[in-house]
């Protein structure tokens, strides 16, 4: 049980649930290689707009590991907090977002939603209109990887609220 004091209340929070698997530890050489692979997504694309897209896939994926990781990067980094807290309503909040982070987003969206079909056509000409071939290609890298390690992390009940900013850089 955790206890949280502010001036007026004594709170108890329930138990923080163990992860089910250190499944790092367990298959090293996987880990070394989504390691390796998140450094090949990132490269070349802007830092705030990868974390947007990485936070707003683990939020769809409910990974609160990667939620508590990615705000964290985000934050340290100089993202606001009325971007962050925005985020999960980002299609009613538009206007707190550039056209190009709003085409990355809708992406985002389709691509971890595979469940309801496919990307559609729209959604995929909307990004291209705002990102070269290249950066695209990127962009679909860093959402198929963050995909990736939230699989890893609600899998095996990774517990958010430990992660330091840049603490796997």
């Amino acid at each position: 049980m955790t206890t949280h004091t502010d001036d007026t209340a004594t709170v108890e929070y329930v138990p923080e649930r163990p992860a089910r698997l250190e499944w790092a530890k367990h298959a090293p050489e996987v880990y070394k290689a989504m390691v390796r692979l998140e450094t090949a997504a990132r490269k070349g694309l802007d830092h705030k707009l990868y974390e947007l897209v990485k936070i707003r896939a683990s939020q769809i994926n409910h990974c609160a590991f990667c939620i508590d990781m990615h705000t964290k990067d985000a934050l340290a980094s100089g993202e606001s907090v009325e971007r962050i807290v925005q985020l999960s309503a980002w299609d009613e909040s538009r206007h707190f977002y550039t056209a190009k982070e709003i085409a990355a987003l809708e992406l985002t969206e389709a691509v971890t939603v595979l469940t309801d079909g496919f990307v559609p056509d729209e959604v995929y000409e909307r990004a291209a209109e705002h990102f070269d071939e290249a950066e695209l290609a990127q962009v679909i890298a860093a959402i198929t990887v963050i995909n990736a390690w939230n699989r890893f992390g609600v899998t095996c009940r990774m517990a958010p609220g430990h992660y330091q900013p840049g603490q796997y850089k």
